[in-house]
């Protein structure tokens, strides 16, 4: 189940909120979690028995960690659960990788193939892996206290509004959180009118961009003009971020309706004048979560340059990685490392030096590669194949395949991803995101918020073509 589909909107968020505000603040956590396990159990029953089961057993082990004495005993245990969390990942997410790529080496000396039956990804795995591991590390390094009762834990993991996609919320964000938080009605409006301004992104802008990318990325690479392959990449370029910053948008109002406050996750990343910037900018809480728990214990900024370097790449391959189980990742990461090492050899102070505007655009053209490779997944040939056309200077027409909404949609998503470039663009963004709800500004949200959700219910209702991008991951 996704938050833009109809069963989502017109069945399960309702019933879950009458329910939620009806019950007393005791029983609120309890009806959380419950609907959280309908909610992940919608797409993949069986896969709710693996999560709940590792959860439970991670939960033990970081209560035995935290009461040992022995600093050896605890750092056994701790590698003991990121052990059990990393490898479930491992094994679902990359076991097949693995098998088709020794497969294929095998292939190549006139070896016999491994038998091997593909396994299924449980949704949002990469997402509450980072979850777990924040949880034992943090209690390890004393950072945090482990929680007291299963039931919370369960929750803090399990939670739906971020379970299958993010934000990544470190359990010292909400901890106090998960047993002590606001209920009012502010909260629930404000949440409702944040979740309404994501669900128009997802559905109003990604899903119409992303029909318009696919159309383009399904084509051979040898029928591509320059033109059309440069528009194909730009529709999916702003498809990703508005269905994912989208998305995050739902969690957090979603989050918000509850009285949680999650992180932000996006902040104009195409405004970004490096690509270092950029991953401020982008997917905050992974690039965070990246920058704690991998980046700084491989030794941060505290080691001599070369191996800073590589601590830099290492750490962008894994995310690549993270990311899918497919070179294109891999390279995807590596492309991104290497433009941040440059960025600390020279790149970000000679762009710098050439004034805003001429930054973001050359950032926002390496970015625009970099999602050339992440996109195309088949087959790394065809990411060479498809950049070639993006580059072949074939300027040919394309009128016949683009309609006139998507050029409208282009340039609205163009306008919104680079107004606040400008200090309007600024203004207009603190205005329209501000919580601070006057009598006035709540009656204006509560309209804009029954427009966009009736708008997108009925858009939803009405087509076939509904994807999340970052679903699968």
């Amino acid at each position: 189940m996704v938050f833009s589909s109809i069963t989502f909107l017109l069945y399960f968020l309702p019933i879950f909120l009458v329910v939620y505000i009806a019950l007393p603040k005791m029983l609120k956590n309890y009806w959380i979690l419950l609907a959280s396990c309908v909610f992940y159990a919608w797409g993949a029953p069986l896969f709710l028995l693996v999560v709940l089961a590792s959860t439970i057993i991670d939960f033990y082990l970081v209560r035995w960690m935290h009461q040992a004495v022995l600093l050896k005993r605890k750092r056994s245990i701790l590698f003991l659960s990121i052990g059990l969390n990393v490898g479930l990942l491992a094994f679902f997410k990359y076991a097949n990788f693995f098998i088709e790529n020794m497969n294929s080496a095998f292939a190549s000396i006139g070896v016999s193939e491994v038998g091997w039956t593909e396994i299924a990804l449980p949704i949002g795995i990469s997402f509450y892996t980072f979850q777990t591991l924040t949880y034992s590390i943090d209690v390890y390094r004393g950072t945090n206290k482990p929680l007291d009762g299963l039931h919370t834990y369960l929750l803090y993991i399990l939670s739906f509004p971020q379970l299958i996609a993010g934000p990544i919320v470190r359990f010292g964000l909400v901890a106090e959180q998960l047993v002590n938080r606001p209920d009012t009605i502010d909260d629930k409006l404000y949440g409702f009118y944040r979740f309404c301004i994501g669900l128009a992104k997802k559905v109003l802008i990604a899903n119409v961009l992303g029909r318009q990318a696919d159309f383009f990325l399904e084509l051979p690479a040898a029928e591509l003009s320059t033109t059309a392959a440069w528009l194909g990449m730009l529709c999916f370029t702003f498809q990703i971020y508005f269905d994912f910053a989208g998305y995050s948008d739902m969690a957090i109002g979603l989050g918000r309706m509850m009285g949680f406050t999650f992180p932000e996750n996006f902040n104009n990343p195409y405004n970004a004048s490096s690509i270092s910037e950029f991953w401020q900018r982008w997917h905050i809480t992974l690039g965070q979560w990246m920058r704690d728990y991998l980046y700084i214990p491989l030794g941060g900024n505290r080691v001599k340059n070369s191996r800073l370097y590589t601590n830099l790449l290492i750490v962008f391959v894994i995310s690549g990685l993270w990311h899918g189980d497919s070179w294109n990742f891999v390279l995807w990461g590596l492309f991104h490392g290497t433009f941040l090492v440059l960025d600390r050899l020279f790149l970000e102070k000679l762009l710098l030096r050439m004034g805003k505007i001429p930054s973001v655009l050359i950032t926002f053209f390496i970015v625009v590669i970099g999602w050339t490779i992440f996109s195309i997944e088949d087959d790394v040939t065809h990411v060479y194949a498809f950049l070639g056309r993006m580059f072949a200077f074939d300027f040919s027409g394309i009128s016949s395949v683009i309609s006139s909404e998507t050029i409208a949609i282009l340039a609205l998503a163009v306008f919104i991803s680079f107004s606040c470039t400008a200090r309007f663009g600024k203004l207009l963004q603190s205005f329209i995101y501000s919580d601070n709800l006057t009598a006035r500004r709540s009656v204006g949200i509560t309209v804009v918020s029954a427009l966009l959700f009736i708008v997108c219910a009925g858009y939803v209702s009405a087509s076939d073509f509904n994807p999340f991008i970052y679903f699968r991951f």
